[in-house]
Order: structure tokens, then sequence, then C-alpha cells
């Protein structure tokens, strides 16, 4: 493994001091240039509160990572190492969070310019820091993600948030990909649950009520969904015989401020992605580097 501390401040700005073209890693793509993005798509986003794009990564950039983020994920969990928020989730996915920082070959892929551009654009941000990444694999025969909001966990005081869902192999639905609840996004906060039972009952009977148009889609290794901090979302089971494979990295606006966390999930994330930091601050921590800046 290649264990990265490296991020330092200077003027508010995060500079990524390390050799990101590390002999061993050269072979890599950068994944820096430009997705086409067109104002329709930017539309669609904004109204539906997700949005799928095919391609954002070619098939052959994405198995070039992929052996690095598999080792990762499967040294972690080998190992039982507990990460982030508590919660058990093992039914659902194997889950770790920070492939970033344990690794340079998934560092270079967690701050790829190309993908943190997308979502600036997406949430018409002038630029987008961190959240945290992860990598999470569903078992052959792994349950379905319980409908929630993401944006329960996170102590953050704006709206945009955004999570990248990129598969590293290609998925059908029957392998568990992602079920959006279209336009849940503009209504904010629904609920202080966390991802449970519980949650999955109420975001039930909410879509039904309200009619929320739900959509989901078959993706190739290298297509990517994009979906809003508020959006209501779960996953289908993964019935099929073998392990989906995803990689997911949440940003946010540069500028924002933590809040004071309103419930015990905003805490321990407060404490686990803005360590030494407190509400009211600029939400700016080592943890948090600016991945993209449109006057950077």
């Amino acid at each position: 493994m290649y264990f990265v501390s490296w991020v330092t401040h200077i003027d508010n700005h995060v500079l990524l001091e390390r050799n990101l073209m590390a002999e061993q890693f050269s072979h890599l793509p950068p994944l820096e240039s430009p997705y086409g993005l067109s104002d329709e798509q930017v539309k669609k986003y904004q109204t539906e509160g997700h949005i799928m794009l095919r391609g954002l990564a070619s098939p052959e950039e994405v198995a070039a990572y992929r052996p690095y983020i598999r080792s990762v994920l499967e040294e972690v969990t080998e190992r039982k190492a507990k990460q982030g928020r508590p919660g058990g989730y093992a039914s659902f996915f194997a889950q770790v969070t920070n492939v970033w920082r344990l690794h340079d070959a998934a560092l270079r892929f967690v701050i790829a310019r190309r993908f943190a551009r997308v979502a600036a654009e997406l949430m018409t941000a002038p630029g987008v820091r961190l959240y945290h990444d992860q990598a999470l694999f569903k078992p052959a025969g792994g349950k379905a993600t319980p409908w929630h909001q993401d944006q329960v966990y996170w102590p953050l005081d704006t709206p945009r948030t955004i999570t990248m869902w990129m598969p590293l192999i290609d998925l059908t639905r029957e392998m568990g990909t992602m079920v959006f609840a279209a336009g849940s996004h503009r209504e904010g906060p629904l609920t202080q649950l966390a991802i449970s039972d519980a949650s999955d009952a109420f975001f039930d009977r909410l879509v039904r009520d309200r009619g929320f148009s739900l959509q989901s889609y078959d993706l190739k290794a290298g297509d990517a969904t994009f979906h809003a901090g508020w959006t209501a979302h779960a996953t289908h089971p993964n019935s099929s015989g073998s392990v989906r494979e995803v990689m997911t990295i949440i940003y946010y606006a540069d500028g924002a401020r933590i809040v004071e966390p309103d419930n015990e999930y905003r805490r321990v994330d407060m404490e686990a992605f803005h360590p030494g930091q407190r509400p009211g601050e600029p939400a700016a921590s080592a943890l948090n580097p600016l991945l993209y800046s449109k006057v950077g």
C-alpha cells in the first residue's frame, strides 16, 4: 500500500504536493480532460436532482484504476477496520471511506479534475471541495439499500452538495443500481432518519403519496450518475451472482460553512470529515481539498 499524508494549506487554498506522476503510477490516465456537459444536462440535473452521464470515464480509464481501488477495499475489509460513521450496513454493501488517503492510485482517481468540474457545473458552483469518497461493493445476494437522503449526515450550510456514483464494471439493475425519486431534492430535508428499515418505510410511503417519478439505469463501466444531497434514493438488491463494484465521490460548493450538528450523524461526520473545525467555520479542513475552481 502507498499511504498518503501530504495536504497543506496555503492562502486558504489546498496545495496537492505529492508527485502524482510517481514512476509506479505513471501509466495511469490523468482524468483531466473536460467532459462536454450541455446546458440541457445542467437544467435536467437542477430540475430532477439527479442525472446519468454516459462515458464520463472510458472503459479503459476505469480498468486502469479498478485493481487499486479493489485492493484497498479488500485489505480494509479483511482487517475489519472501522471507518467514518458508525452503522450496520454490511448486509447492504462493503464500504471503505476516504480511499484517496490509502493509496496513491486511488488518490489520482478521487481528485480527478474532470469529475470535479462536472460536479461544479451541475451545481452551478464556482468551485468544489471534496467531502469524502466511498468504495461501495454490494455482494452477490446483497440486500437493497434502503431509501434515504444523504445530507441528513452532512453538517453543511448549503444545498449545493452532490455525489458521483461510478461503476467500475458494467451494471444491470439486477446488480443493485440506484433508484432516484426525481424532483425530491426541491423539498429539502424530509426526515432525520438515517439509512434503516425505518427510512425505507418512510420514503416508500412518501414516494407513493407524492407521486415522484422513479428513475433507474443500466450502466457501463465509466458511466456515472450524479445526485443532490437532498435527493431521495435507494438501490435495487443485487440478485446477480457478481459483486457490484462502485466508486463514489462526494463534493460540495466551495465556501460552504459547517453548521451546528442537529443529530448524532452530523456530529460524527463533523469530527470525522472536518477534523479540528467547529460550527460557523468554512468547511475547509485538510481532508476537504479544493478540487476544482473556475479561477484556479
